[in-house]
């Protein structure tokens, strides 16, 4: 399909590089601050946690850990370079060790880090899973096991794979892209008939090749495998395709990230044209309340809305029959999202949130069928980056 037309279809793209290229020194210096700890300053770091406990019980005193709050707006603060971080004026959460509604957590705690202290020291790795196996009349659900894993990553400052904790990943990623992970195994992500499962552990690829053009992030799975059976990887060859199948997981978003560090190519959003879709992509660019004590090596600020837009719904004439009418969780979330810091930075997605509002519809991105079956694959996408329709 695009042979002869490759160059003028990229012009655009090649365009918005330059631009972003000019801005990507400061992102990275300021990124590199928190690179490698070392083993003996992770378990040194464990050790003081467990000298605090020793030192309160031969004080006759209940041990108690302080958790930073990882919940709520007024911890984190915004930085357009970097997205939402923690405030350094944080509130703490205290669990104490003599309290019975906070007993259960500091145990939890308190075994989950020896879980952590023998993994680093033995340069051994495990899964949020196999420690929620490990005990399971103690944690009582996985999320109990998620929830503390990152709140001792939070608390000591280390980031989770530093303390040789992986997750399964949920996401996908295709296209013009090949890698090794940390074991030597080579990836090779150009089969346009399968995805590859997004790595365990992202902080171990090396090695990675590409020639792509652009990163697109998709939504949803049912887009990406369309996307996928439509062979759009070809068509617009050279690019990557990654999704998080919904709320993106951490591994998701830090292959996003670890793309855009060694790449420095754009990164494009494809999200339906509602709050939900809107939410996701801003986890994607700016990150999330509770990781943002992570924020350095989650968030790519440079990440634009490529589609569906709320004013594409009126553009092209989507038939009314293919829109939904908000509902009162919806506009709830979508004052909410109108509320949060990084949109006085941008005015344009202000623009197209408040066109939902007034419309009251929202959109997903399968409506462009109605159009016509291929409308996404064939017009759609190629159109958007050909005439630099993202914002």
């Amino acid at each position: 399909m695009m042979g002869s037309s490759a160059e003028h279809l990229f012009s655009e793209i090649d365009k918005f590089r330059a631009q972003l290229l000019s801005s990507v020194k400061v992102m990275t210096e300021s990124q590199c601050a928190e690179k490698d700890i070392s083993h003996g300053e992770i378990l040194s770091r464990m050790e003081s946690v467990i000298l605090a406990m020793v030192t309160s019980l031969s004080r006759d005193e209940a041990p108690v850990l302080m958790l930073p709050n990882r919940s709520g707006w007024a911890n984190v603060s915004f930085d357009c370079d970097i997205g939402l971080q923690m405030s350094s004026g944080h509130s703490v959460t205290t669990v104490r060790s003599d309290c019975p509604t906070s007993a259960t957590k500091f145990g939890q705690i308190l075994k989950i880090l020896s879980v952590m202290y023998r993994l680093v020291q033995s340069n051994s790795y495990s899964t949020k899973r196999d420690i929620f196996y490990n005990d399971t009349q103690l944690f009582g659900s996985q999320r109990t096991v998620d929830i503390i894993v990152d709140d001792i990553s939070c608390m000591l400052k280390i980031p989770r794979r530093s303390l040789h904790v992986l997750a399964t990943s949920k996401g996908l990623i295709s296209g013009d892209l090949c890698y090794l992970e940390e074991d030597g195994t080579r990836i090779d992500c150009r089969s346009s008939s399968a995805a590859v499962s997004v790595s365990s552990n992202i902080e171990g690829i090396r090695n990675i090749v590409s020639s792509a053009k652009f990163v697109l992030i998709v939504e949803k799975d049912a887009t990406f495998q369309k996307l996928l059976d439509d062979d759009f990887c070809t068509k617009l060859s050279p690019c990557i395709m990654i999704t998080g199948k919904g709320v993106p997981d951490v591994n998701s978003r830090l292959m996003v990230r670890k793309l855009w560090d060694v790449l420095h190519i754009p990164i494009f959003a494809l999200v339906d044209a509602d709050p939900h879709g809107i939410e996701i992509m801003c986890i994607y660019k700016y990150g999330s309340v509770a990781m943002s004590f992570e924020a350095h090596s989650l968030t790519v600020p440079s990440v634009m809305w490529l589609g569906l837009l709320p004013s594409d719904l009126q553009r092209l004439r989507v038939p009314r029959d293919s829109l939904i009418p908000l509902n009162k969780t919806d506009e709830s979330k979508l004052s909410s999202l109108l509320n949060r810091p990084y949109l006085a930075e941008q005015p344009d997605w202000k623009k197209e949130m408040e066109l939902m509002q007034q419309s009251k519809v929202k959109a997903e991105i399968q409506s462009l069928a109605a159009i016509a079956p291929d409308f996404l694959t064939t017009i759609y996408l190629p159109n958007k980056l050909r005439y630099g329709g993202w914002i």
